[in-house]
């Protein structure tokens, strides 16, 4: 192509892109100058295409990565960015779509207004379009995400595949390991984020707008998180840099949440190593608009606690060790939680493996804590107390209440709250592994063949007594839908039994007969 009609075709979508920001309410007509001038100087382009004065555009895409495509392949072209890597196109995109975003007090002033004239639910709405909108949240790549559901004892589990993140090249890696340390901003976390540039260890965030609001009188920010693993995924952080910590105040800001946020659960990961999340250093909740598989599951025995009317208490039929509260009084919930989570704190019970502290070179080492989640069922507050023990041992040592080696072919990180609730987030790498195990299942590859090349160095290495069960029971003569539905089942059964590890007492009659020993030493009765 030419380089006039190269030019003229990077300026068309450029005025597509703005018209585009325009449609989606992101800017006014009275910015479109302002806009179309940044972008075009972005680009080195000397001015407009023709028709951009016209007052109607046809034409209008509902999404901006095409353009976008166009955009930085243009930029590569002439050098604006140096090399042609995820990383550093994910950097511009996020600057080029910074240009077409309204102020963070523009957006700010927008959410109150439709709170206060709309209602919440319609400014979490227009807030999560905006973020989507300006590919904040990128659809495209999490459509990518492979997403079935698992019918197990405890109901249907939800299972994803996490295909959104895209993968660094050796070279990107190679590049963000030489890339300076920087300690601004301090986290992924921060507000700080907002509008930052990113480089190349750091995401660019100039298409981030993040929402203040406050809980028990403490200032926090709302957000959308932007590879969302379920509807309106949102992130809850305070403002100051601070680690997460689990006290009677983390119980009272989540039931604050839910009085402005009706419509949203909320939940924290728990604050220790091992059962906690990935972001430990900055205090945090996650939240969102989502009916997950826990909150679903029933109560398999109720108790009260004299010292809290009001409230029922029970036992969650779940892989994990689950402890669900419920009143219509916040305040009266809000104590009782407090008890439990005190009285967990220091409960041991060595018959199923349960010491609350060991000693260590540093004095005692704290092992107990909880996942809390917190929802609202009209005046009904329910919160769900995960209970979760991060001691080690020798047999297991990334965990005694963590996957156990012989599933970490399947997933080996952390159990956090996301998965706690019944949605697994699993590795991208199974993708290609079980596309690769179903060919065995079909009968397009030979497993004996297979097996005699296999070297720790091949992906399917680490499943191949788990292969080798599959042929077992179901052969080499199914389909292709058929051998998926094969894995995915195997896989969903998996990630129950990787819940069940995780669970502190476990679902037989001695681990459940543990549980109501702590159920009764909290102070509850049947």
């Amino acid at each position: 192509m030419q380089e006039s009609a190269l030019t003229e075709r990077v300026a068309l979508q450029i005025e597509r892109l703005i018209r585009y920001a325009l449609h989606k309410d992101m800017i006014a007509t009275s910015d479109l100058p302002y806009v179309r001038n940044q972008l075009l100087d972005l680009f080195h382009i000397a001015e407009p295409c023709a028709g951009y004065e016209s007052d109607t555009w046809s034409d209008i895409s509902d999404e901006p990565q095409a353009m976008l495509e166009d955009l930085l392949d243009y930029a590569y072209g002439i050098g604006i960015i140096p090399d042609n890597t995820a990383t550093r196109r994910d950097l511009l995109d996020a600057k080029i779509m910074g240009l077409l975003m309204p102020r963070p007090s523009e957006t700010n002033a927008r959410f109150e207004l439709l709170r206060v004239e709309s209602g919440i639910e319609r400014a979490t709405d227009d807030f999560y379009e905006l973020s989507k909108n300006c590919n904040y949240i990128r659809v495209d790549r999490v459509r990518k995400n492979e997403y079935w559901l698992h019918h197990s004892e405890f109901g249907a589990m939800e299972m994803t595949i996490n295909l959104s993140k895209p993968e660094k090249s050796p070279k990107e890696i190679a590049q963000a390991g030489q890339a300076s340390v920087s300690d601004y901003p301090k986290c992924l976390l921060c507000a700080d984020n907002v509008g930052y540039a990113g480089r190349l260890n750091h995401p660019a965030r100039q298409n981030l707008r993040v929402i203040p609001l406050q809980l028990n009188e403490e200032p926090w920010f709302f957000q959308y998180s932007p590879y969302v693993y379920y509807n309106e995924h949102s992130i809850i952080f305070r403002k100051e840099h601070v680690p997460m910590t689990l006290t009677r105040s983390t119980f009272s800001r989540l039931l604050a949440f839910t009085e402005q946020f009706p419509h949203y659960f909320i939940g924290s990961n728990a604050d220790l190593p091992i059962v906690g999340g990935s972001i430990l250093s900055h205090d945090h909740f996650q939240a969102g608009r989502h009916t997950f598989p826990i909150e679903r599951a029933p109560m398999d025995a109720e108790f009260t606690h004299s010292a809290y009317p009001g409230v029922t208490a029970g036992i969650v039929q779940w892989p994990m060790s689950v402890l669900r509260l419920r009143s219509d009084n916040k305040e009266m919930l809000l104590q009782c939680a407090d008890e439990v989570y005190e009285q967990w704190k220091c409960y041991s019970d060595p018959s199923v493996e349960l010491l609350a502290s060991t000693s260590g070179s540093d004095g005692d080492v704290r092992h107990n804590t909880v996942t809390p989640i917190v929802r609202r069922h009209g005046a009904q507050y329910e919160m769900d107390l995960v209970l979760r023990n991060n001691r080690t041992n020798e047999q297991h040592p990334e965990g005694i209440f963590h996957p156990h080696r012989h599933l970490h072919h399947i997933k080996k990180e952390n159990i956090g709250l996301i998965e706690v609730m019944g949605l697994a987030i699993l590795p991208g790498r199974l993708k290609q592994e079980t596309e690769r195990m179903a060919s065995l299942l079909t009968g397009q590859d030979d497993w004996q063949t297979l097996r005699l090349q296999l070297d720790e160095k091949d992906a399917l290495y680490p499943h191949a007594a788990w292969i080798e069960a599959m042929l077992e029971n179901a052969g080499t003569t199914n389909s292709q839908a058929e051998a998926i539905d094969i894995i995915r089942n195997e896989i969903g059964t998996k990630f129950v039994e990787i819940l069940g590890n995780a669970g502190v007492f476990k679902q037989d009659g001695h681990g459940q007969e543990a549980f109501q020993r702590f159920v009764s030493r909290a102070g509850f009765q049947s």
